[in-house]
């Protein structure tokens, strides 16, 4: 009605910080400290969710028997990306896999490397290759190479 109507344009800054909470921080703090991928147990179920999380996606059953799966894996599917986005943690072309760990009963979203695109197969085993420096993040796993 009487109101202006202003636009800026531009960028506004709006830091946040995450915390991973009791849980995150225990499956974080193995893979920097151990190298040990962490799963959860259903107690309900048995399931075992990777990444761990609080709640049963499949019968909401509360969660907290972790467990270590494998740092092995199948491919369940893939996708190239050749577009940069700001969230990538590397430049393009950059692979993303859906990999069922061995011990795991779901897959998890993590990069692909040391294979070149034409190489890729859904059902190729992989295992995750561990950067030298940890902090305690997901990207703790540099990617997932083929198994020879």
């Amino acid at each position: 009605e009487d109101k202006d109507v202003y636009i800026y344009e531009g960028q506004i800054s709006i830091p946040n910080t995450y915390t991973a909470g009791a849980l995150g921080t225990r499956v974080l703090s193995s893979l920097r400290d151990k190298k040990q991928i962490l799963g959860i147990r259903c107690p309900s179920c048995n399931r075992v969710h990777v990444p761990a999380r609080s709640t049963c996606k499949d019968c909401f059953a509360q969660l907290d028997e972790c467990v270590e799966v494998s740092d092995r894996g199948t491919v369940l599917t893939y996708t190239v990306v050749h577009e940069r986005n700001p969230c990538q943690p590397v430049e393009p072309p950059l692979v993303y896999g859906v990999i069922q760990l061995d011990g795991a009963d779901n897959g998890f979203v993590h990069m692909l490397g040391g294979v070149e695109a034409e190489q890729l197969q859904i059902g190729m085993r992989v295992q995750a290759v561990f950067k030298k420096e940890r902090t305690g993040s997901i990207l703790d796993i540099k990617y997932f190479k083929p198994l020879g």
